[in-house]
């Protein structure tokens, strides 16, 4: 059966995508829960239109978010921690040490949006992410200092 999707679902597409998927699928759980419909003639023409208007919120969601994330890029972050003889951190800087630092600065970002693509578990100059947008990640810089 061939579906036109009305939300993106998980490993199988995104919103107006037509995917072929099994009878019971559709039936059982797509169109129940009105993540899709059936894919006829007049549905097809109805995604149509509103593909275009999605495009466009799409696009100015977008330009937003490189704005913001343009303006995020130019913050500085610094924690101060307490490190033992060998000048290691006793843990790592977690998610809320991050957040709370944002939140110094007067940036109120949200804990989902964080992008750390390692653990900050040494002293140094980290590179955080802050999504705002599946095609923007802003980069915003992390000094972890030992505290005086």
């Amino acid at each position: 059966m061939n579906i036109i999707l009305m939300e993106n679902v998980e490993k199988l597409g995104t919103v107006g995508d037509v995917v072929k998927v099994k009878n019971g699928y559709a039936r059982n759980y797509l169109l129940p829960r009105q993540l899709g419909i059936p894919a006829t003639d007049g549905n097809l023409k109805r995604i149509e239109r509103e593909k275009t208007k999605r495009l466009a919120i799409w696009e100015a969601d977008k330009k937003e978010a490189e704005l913001k994330a343009e303006q995020l890029s130019k913050v500085s972050l610094t924690i101060s921690v307490e490190v033992n003889d060998q000048e290691k951190l006793y843990g790592a800087i977690s998610e809320s040490d991050i957040i709370d630092a944002f939140h110094k600065e007067g940036q109120q970002i949200d804990k989902k949006s964080l992008v750390l693509e390692k653990p900050v578990d040494d002293l140094g100059i980290f590179e955080v992410g802050v999504k705002f947008h599946p095609q923007v990640i802003a980069k915003v810089r992390l000094w972890v200092t030992k505290k005086s």
